[in-house]
């Protein structure tokens, strides 16, 4: 996505600004006063994704939403260092030469896991982690090992993120945005549309997808002391609630809440819902 001319029309661009801090070029939205929650988006995903809870959670709250590297409006700066740890370890340093100092972090899908290892580095957040259908599992079965190397194949492969971007249709992204147990609004749909048909953001979330590995984090749930609230809607697909559910019989200090009629973009489809969940803590 190219900044500035692209984000003219993008939800809240008015809070949106660039920052470069190495290695990347960040788009941070940021709006509200008060304590700071920091939101984080999942794979494949952008700011977009909070245009409905941010203004809800910013009039009590200072907001600051990230687009991860090389999504969004992000521009990668370094192609390796799209994996968890690389990019909780520039996370961190962002919010850090931001002077950002979370009251709470709320994450959506993959970017619970980035929350969590925070967590580790040293990220504290007073209330906590709030993950909205947590993706703290691995794919099962034949998944777990050919999903990875797919993604690694395509995320080396000269042109295969401009095909995907010049083939992608809108009936494309409205099946898989189905695929995921939630119903969006046209807004929705359009949003998901520009990032799919966008080489430098499918790129960087193919690149994601292949330098992604979870099994040390979960390997030590049981050792993060986090408070936890972990969401899931009882319609998600993508990543099924009995991954929320698994991950709070581990997790010490964690509670669950599981939404009835909601899929895996639930804090898109009733932010209000999500957002009375989150200021209840």
């Amino acid at each position: 996505m190219r900044w500035p001319a692209d984000a003219k029309d993008w939800p809240l661009a008015e809070y949106s600004r660039q920052v470069l801090h190495r290695p990347h070029r960040w788009h941070v939205q940021e709006a509200g006063t008060g304590p700071t929650i920091l939101l984080i988006h999942g794979a494949g995903g952008a700011t977009h994704s909070f245009r409905g809870l941010l203004p809800i959670l910013a009039k009590t709250h200072q907001v600051v939403a990230v687009d991860l590297p090389g999504q969004g409006f992000t521009q990668l700066g370094a192609q390796q260092r799209c994996g968890l740890d690389h990019m909780a370890e520039d996370l961190l340093s962002l919010c850090r030469s931001e002077s950002w100092e979370p009251e709470m972090i709320v994450a959506h899908s993959a970017g619970a896991a980035i929350a969590l290892r925070l967590w580790e580095l040293g990220l504290h957040p007073s209330k906590g982690i709030v993950g909205i259908n947590a993706a703290l599992g691995n794919f099962k079965g034949m998944a777990g090992w050919l999903f990875p190397v797919m993604a690694k194949a395509l995320a080396i492969t000269p042109f295969s993120a401009s095909i995907f971007a010049g083939t992608t249709t809108r009936n494309a992204v409205r099946n898989l945005l189905r695929g995921t147990g939630s119903t969006l609004d046209q807004q929705g749909l359009e949003l998901y549309y520009r990032l799919a048909t966008d080489k430098a953001h499918v790129d960087g979330t193919l690149s994601m997808m292949a330098q992604w590995k979870l099994d040390g984090l979960l390997s030590r749930l049981g050792q993060i002391d986090a408070p936890v609230q972990l969401i899931t809607g009882l319609s998600d697909v993508a990543v099924p609630p009995q991954v929320s559910r698994d991950a709070a019989t581990v997790l010490p200090n964690a509670l669950l809440t599981e939404l009835a009629n909601l899929g895996h973009l639930a804090h898109e489809e009733d932010p209000e819902t999500i957002a009375r969940l989150i200021l209840e803590i």
